[in-house]
C-alpha cells in the first residue's frame, strides 16, 4: 500500500479548504493513521469544524458533531435503549459516537460524567450500554475542541482523559495572504462544496495497517524512551509522561515516516511529533507556572539534553 500517495490525495483535497495550515493537517492525518484522537485547543472561528468536515468528505466518511454543554448527558453521546410498545422490547438507539469522525465541540463545557462517556470509545473503539458492548465501525476518529480563553462555566479535562488524546495542537490564525485567499475562495460558494471523496475508507484502513510495518531502529526506539524518561526526572515537572506517551511517539513517528514516503523512522520524525504528542501529558510545578515556564520550554530543554542517535542505515 502506497501510504504517501494516498495521504497526498487527502492532503491536497483538504488544503483546498484549509489554507496555510499544512503542518496541522498533517498532524491530523498522522493521528488518524495511528488510530488515535486529536484535541484542538484554539479560539473560535479558525476552521476547526471545517477541518473535521474536510477530512470526512475527502475519505467519504460519516461525520457527526456534538455541541458540548453542561446539560449534555452521557446517553446523548453513546445512545440509549428505548422501549418499543409494539414489540414490548427495548431497542438500542445509537448516539452520535457511532460515526467515523466525531467532532466534540468545546468538550470542556460538558460535565466530567459526559466527558468520561467518551473514554471507552476513544480507547477501545466500542461502547457498553446496559451491559451490552457495541463495536464502532472503523476508521474512528475523535476531534475534540476547547476554547483556551473563556474558562467560565467549564470543566477542565482531567489528566487521565487528556492522556487519551494522541495529539494536541492549535490551528492558530492564518496569515494575511492566506486570509485573502480564503475570502476569494468563499466569494461564490462555500469551499467545502467544491470537494468530494478522493480516497475510500478501505484505502485509509489499508494505510493504517501499512504504517504498523514501518521499521524503527533499536537506537531510535531507545531515543523515544529516553525522551519520555527525561520528563519524569525534570525538576520543573510535577508529573512526567506515562508509558502511553512512549507508545504514542512510536506510532506517530511510524505514521509520519509513512506519509513522507519512507518505510523506516528517523530521529527527526520523533522530534517533529514530540510537541503535539507530549505537550499535554506533563504537569508543571505550580512555581514553574508562576515563572511562565511552558511545556514547550521543557521539551526544548529535553531535546538539547538527550543525545540524538546516529543511524548509519535503515533497519532491515
Amino acid at each position: 500500500m502506497d501510504v504517501a500517495a494516498t495521504i497526498k490525495k487527502i492532503l491536497g483535497n483538504v488544503e483546498k479548504v484549509i489554507l496555510g495550515k499544512r503542518q496541522q493537517v498533517v498532524f491530523s492525518l498522522v493521528a488518524w493513521l495511528s488510530e488515535g484522537h486529536v484535541l484542538m485547543e484554539d479560539v473560535p472561528g479558525v476552521a476547526k469544524t471545517m477541518l473535521a468536515r474536510a477530512l470526512a468528505k475527502s475519505v467519504g466518511c460519516t461525520l457527526k458533531r456534538i455541541q458540548c454543554t453542561p446539560d449534555l448527558l452521557p446517553t446523548d453521546v453513546t445512545g440509549t435503549s428505548i422501549f418499543n410498545q409494539k414489540t414490548s422490547e427495548f431497542e438500542f438507539r445509537q448516539g452520535p459516537v457511532f460515526t467515523n469522525i466525531l467532532l466534540a465541540d468545546e468538550i470542556n463545557r460538558t460535565t466530567p460524567r459526559t466527558q468520561a462517556a467518551l473514554l471507552e470509545a476513544m480507547a477501545e473503539s466500542r461502547v457498553t450500554i446496559d451491559g451490552v458492548t457495541h463495536d464502532l465501525d472503523p476508521p474512528f476518529l475523535v476531534l475534540a475542541t476547547q476554547n483556551p480563553v473563556d474558562h467560565e462555566g467549564t470543566f477542565p479535562l482531567p489528566e487521565a482523559q487528556l492522556d487519551r488524546f494522541l495529539m494536541k495542537f492549535s490551528l492558530g490564525y492564518p496569515n494575511m495572504e492566506d486570509e485573502l485567499k480564503m475570502l476569494s475562495a468563499s466569494r461564490k460558494q462555500h469551499p467545502l462544496e467544491t470537494i468530494g471523496p478522493v480516497v475510500t475508507k478501505e484505502e485509509l484502513l489499508a494505510c493504517q495497517k501499512a504504517t504498523r510495518s514501518v521499521k524503527i531502529h533499536e537506537k531510535v526506539q531507545r531515543y523515544i524512551v529516553e525522551l519520555v524518561h527525561a520528563t519524569r526526572r525534570h525538576d520543573q515537572l510535577m508529573l512526567g509522561a506515562s508509558p502511553r506517551a512512549s507508545l504514542a511517539l512510536f506510532r506517530t513517528s511510524q505514521s509520519l515516516a509513512a506519509i513522507l514516503g519512507r518505510n523506516y523512522v528517523l530521529p527527526d520524525d520523533v522530534k517533529r511529533v514530540l510537541t503535539p504528542v507530549m505537550g499535554h501529558r506533563m504537569i508543571l510545578r505550580p512555581e514553574s507556572r508562576l515563572r511562565k515556564v511552558t511545556s514547550q520550554d521543557i521539551l526544548d530543554d529535553i531535546l538539547q539534553e538527550v543525545p540524538v542517535p546516529m543511524i548509519d542505515e535503515a533497519p532491515v
